[in-house]
């Protein structure tokens, strides 16, 4: 036999093993890119491979993830105002350089949304072909048997007295009760199993979608703010109402889910003793409220990570602190402020600070009007020797220490002031008798005597504050969904192989049937011919059992003779 016929033969082999392997996945073929022919066309084919390969994608994926770093370490001004204006107080340099570049709001800026809408797309892009590719596949057979069987990496041979037909039969059953799907194609079953496959590919690929439709839906249209209560104290889902609000591109105010509420009753217990001192037991507030402008009054309890739900709006509990009760008067003893004052939590035992301002109705000793302020310090447990911190979160042994001053606040410049600080350029402290800053504590129901007749203040009594997050996260199911469905995916993906099997029977030239069994798999693995040896046993026992071997001198050619190196 010439070389040229021996080289034609090799070729016809290997496009028949070819075509038994194809289709066992959807994954597009990675070509080597050729230069595009000249115009729009030929450059917008050429891009739009380049955008949907598996290459692209995963750099974008990438891109993506690199890009949400800045986001996570540089406060965000969607996020926290006060951190991002205090970055740029202590970073002149970079503060300009990040404006530049948007890393103080990544999430909303040009480049994180260039990066996520091409991911979108190139998925898409993917995913598309890659579906009507698949369902072509299911709609489809599985391929022939290859004329040489004995060059598959699994394969099995074996003689038997049942006529071809029976073995098919039996062949053909057995295939489709272990979960195959099967047909006779000439003179072998073909079948093919692991669909699930590429289904958990696929599904992990439009999951990836669904999280990006459900992020961006929701970053456009949430809405987030935060409300600080004291007990007694109400709130109805108003802008107004909000200390601070942070609404999506899309969202509007009236978006916003009518109902209102009122704190009740705040409840905090700790543990007492042990390592855990100091850790609450019972975090939680009691609640009434309300759906829309006419609605019932009803009774619920917030907790943490148990918020109340209204009509997609969450109320978290996020916050707890204290709020004593203060009234100030003046020098003729005229009440000129009277409420309770929220200080903020400065550590676990709520330690707390703050400011009183009183900014209208007062006059000093010369009846001239001024504005007032206290520096205030609460300590819920005081310890003797210990006027720095709190010893215990409860209410046990409250102090509350003032330092009093008077002068302009600045209020009326038009400047936006923090009320829990207190800006000192226009006010002046009152002295002791020893002339230095005044300073008391107080317990409750005890009263601060301002000199020279400038009025008094009084400790009144401690209520409880308690701070509530109110967001609206649309598609957050959605996303959810998709998370569990991806990791399912992707599960499938990783765990399932696809893989055919194909059993061949014919007569040899003894009149005896000749039985031959292989499989192929996507990838190599032991599973395969595990799978092929169970299989070639049960229908070895149940529906072709063995014949004996041929005489020593049969033609080594004959096909009833197993090829060398076959496993029997």
């Amino acid at each position: 036999m010439s070389n040229t016929t021996t080289d034609h033969a090799e070729q016809v082999e290997e496009q028949d093993l070819g075509a038994a392997g194809s289709q066992l996945s959807t994954t597009p073929k990675e070509e080597l890119a050729n230069v595009p022919a000249m115009g729009v066309v030929g450059w917008a084919r050429w891009f739009w491979r380049q955008l949907t390969s598996m290459r692209v994608a995963l750099l974008l994926l990438l891109l993506l993830a690199l890009g949400a770093i800045p986001g996570s370490l540089i406060p965000q001004s969607g996020t926290d105002e006060t951190k991002v204006a205090d970055f740029r107080d202590r970073h002149e340099v970079l503060a300009p350089i990040y404006d530049k570049l948007g890393l103080f709001n990544v999430y909303s800026s040009v480049w994180f949304s260039a990066v996520y809408i091409l991911l979108f797309v190139s998925l898409i892009g993917c995913i598309v072909p890659r579906t009507w590719q698949f369902v072509g596949q299911l709609r489809g057979r599985p391929p022939g048997a290859p004329k040489r069987l004995n060059r598959l990496p699994a394969y099995t041979t074996w003689r038997t007295e049942a006529e071809p037909e029976q073995v098919r039969e039996a062949a053909l059953a057995l295939l489709k009760k272990h979960r195959f799907r099967a047909h006779v194609a000439g003179d072998a079953v073909a079948a093919e199993k692991g669909y699930l496959r590429e289904v958990g590919n696929l599904a992990f690929h439009i999951a990836l979608i669904v999280m990006l439709v459900a992020f961006a839906w929701g970053q456009l249209f949430k809405m987030e703010g935060n409300k600080l209560i004291v007990e007694g104290g109400g709130f109805s889902n108003t802008l107004t109402q909000y200390d601070d609000f942070k609404p999506g591109t899309l969202f509007g105010t009236d978006d916003l889910t009518p109902f209102s509420f009122n704190l009740k009753e705040f409840t905090g217990t700790y543990e007492t003793s042990g390592p855990n001192k100091g850790t609450p037991r019972t975090y939680q507030a009691d609640l009434t409220y309300s759906e829309g402008a006419y609605g019932e009054d009803r009774r619920t309890v917030v907790k943490v990570n148990k918020p109340l739900e209204i009509d997609g709006t969450k109320v978290y509990l996020t916050a707890h602190g204290y709020a004593p009760v203060i009234t100030v008067r003046d020098g003729k003893g005229k009440v000129v402020f009277s409420d309770a004052v929220p200080l903020l939590p400065l550590d676990s035992n709520v330690t707390s600070s703050g400011v009183i301002k009183v900014y209208d109705g007062y006059k000093n000793a010369k009846g001239v009007s001024e504005q007032l302020a206290f520096q205030a310090a609460f300590l819920p447990t005081y310890a003797a020797g210990n006027e720095v911190s709190s010893t215990f979160p409860a209410l046990i042994n409250p102090v509350l220490n003032l330092e009093p001053y008077h002068g302009d606040l600045g209020v009326n410049a038009g400047i936006p002031q923090n009320v829990y600080q207190l800006n000192k350029k226009h006010m002046k402290g009152f002295k002791d008798s020893k002339g230095k800053q005044m300073r008391e504590n107080l317990r409750p129901g005890e009263t601060m005597q301002l000199p020279n007749g400038a009025g008094s203040v009084t400790y009144e009594d401690t209520k409880e504050w308690a701070n509530f997050q109110i967001t609206r996260q649309p598609a957050s199911g959605w996303a959810l969904a998709g998370s569990v469905a991806a990791i399912l995916g992707l599960a499938g993906s990783l765990f399932i192989q696809r893989r055919r099997v194909w059993v061949r029977a014919v007569k040899g030239a003894d009149g005896v049937t000749v039985v031959e069994m292989a499989g192929l798999g996507r990838s190599e693995s032991a599973k395969v011919p595990e799978e092929l040896g169970d299989l070639a046993g049960t229908l070895y026992e149940e529906g072709a059992p063995g014949a004996p071997d041929p005489a020593e001198d049969s033609d080594p050619t004959d096909p009833a003779v197993p090829a060398e190196g076959a496993e029997k």
